[in-house]
């Protein structure tokens, strides 16, 4: 009887494990295409130079949207970075503190600029 409960229970752990695994949110999201690396001051300070770049960019995550995750900021002091991510994970998991690598370009926004990702990685 012991060796049926044991048996039960590790099913039962296994089972929860690999659902687990399978209904979580992905880390990555698009295809990396190995872009040079910019720094988020160099983009907030001159964003018309990275007009139809593709860069990559690591940073911080912060103030990312609570509804789906569609968007977050990279900041550099008291400047900020908005980076869009609806182009490639419209409902994206939640790393506000986190690391995060992203590829994209710069493009215009309101009356400023935003980063749009065609790939993001969070750690």
């Amino acid at each position: 009887m012991k060796t049926i409960l044991a048996l039960c229970a590790a099913i039962l752990l296994a089972g929860g494990v690999l659902l687990y695994r399978h209904m979580r949110l992905p880390d990555a999201f698009g295809s990396f295409s190995g872009a040079p690396k910019a720094e988020v001051s160099a983009l907030i300070a001159r964003p018309k130079d990275y007009l139809h770049k593709t860069v990559a960019l690591e940073g911080e995550v912060r103030e990312q949207c609570t509804a789906m995750g569609c968007f977050f900021f990279f900041h550099d002091g008291a400047n900020m970075l908005r980076v869009d991510l609806q182009a490639v994970a419209m409902n994206a998991p939640r790393r506000n503190g986190h690391r995060a690598f992203v590829e994209g370009r710069m493009t215009p926004y309101g009356d400023g600029w935003q980063f749009s990702a065609s790939a993001v990685k969070f750690e």
